[in-house]
């Protein structure tokens, strides 16, 4: 059985009138609702009818709909920035380092050669610039902390895996409540940064290979999965998640994912799941 899911300021149910199949079940009064409904052609029908409006739309199947293992990125998903763009800044670099940031996230570029491309440039960049940079610039992103203490609430393992760098990964997990986390090394010599990054690269593959080390270890299927991410480095991981999202995400992303988030916050992903009102805890 599949459902519209329906999230956002000013959801309206008349607006899908004739879509569905069933009765309405409402997750978040006046915000977020589900609408059965026969099939896949109910979802261009509905975006098309909602166009214009900050809504997010996206068809959802019923069976093993809440996920036992979530599985994300984390810069410009789970926090604000890109942390690597943040210390270019510090460097007085962002401009020229930004540039590459997107392009790779776009998919127009490789990611490993552009992830050691940026970080040589940062080569002499004293240590403390990372510290400024959490301090200063790094925030998560509304609806982090809730996402994972409902998740974790209901028995769900997490995952923040990331093609950062631990120094950041370790700290956003601890803030945001994730079990486990993964990034890349950022090399320095006791005072500065090297210009080099650890070997291997975590990247596309990697995150990819991290989902599938944890449906092993976890003893579930892919369909318990849910990855989400926004940029084309998660593209591995969100086609192989039983719900893939992308959030906020790069064109390259949107189209390959099962699911998108465009206009909402991270709560959204526990709407996609069917979780009520009643059952999210709050902690943003």
């Amino acid at each position: 059985m599949f459902v519209l899911n329906v999230i956002g300021k000013g959801a309206d149910l008349e607006l899908f009138a004739g879509l569905g199949i069933g009765a309405v079940e409402e997750l978040s009064p006046g915000f977020a609702f589900d609408l059965p409904v026969a099939d896949h052609a109910a979802l261009a029908t509905a975006r098309e009818r909602a166009k214009g409006l900050k809504l997010d739309i996206n068809l959802v199947h019923t069976e093993r709909r809440r996920k036992k293992l979530l599985v994300a990125d984390m810069d410009s998903t789970i926090i604000n920035v890109e942390c690597l763009d943040e210390l270019a800044d510090m460097a007085g670099l962002k401009p020229q380092i930004a540039a590459i940031t997107e392009r790779a996230m776009r998919g127009e570029l490789e990611f490993e050669a552009a992830l050691k491309e940026r970080v040589g440039m940062l080569k002499g960049l004293k240590l403390d610039a990372l510290e400024r940079t959490y301090a200063e610039r790094v925030k998560l992103n509304p609806g982090a902390k809730s996402l994972l203490a409902t998740m974790r609430a209901h028995g769900a393992h997490t995952m923040l895996v990331s093609g950062g760098f631990g120094y950041f990964t370790s700290r956003v997990a601890k803030a945001a409540g994730f079990h486990v986390e993964r990034g890349n090394v950022l090399l320095d010599d006791g005072a500065a940064l090297t210009g080099e990054v650890g070997m291997p690269i975590l990247g596309r593959e990697a995150k990819l290979q991290a989902l599938e080390e944890a449906v092993a270890s976890l003893k579930i299927g892919f369909e318990d999965s849910l990855a989400v991410g926004d940029g084309a480095n998660d593209l591995g991981m969100i086609e192989r998640a039983g719900l893939g999202v992308a959030y906020h995400a790069k064109p390259v992303v949107a189209e390959a994912a099962g699911a998108a988030i465009n206009h909402n916050d991270l709560t959204a992903l526990l709407y996609l799941q069917g979780y009520s009102d009643s059952e999210i805890i709050r902690k943003d």
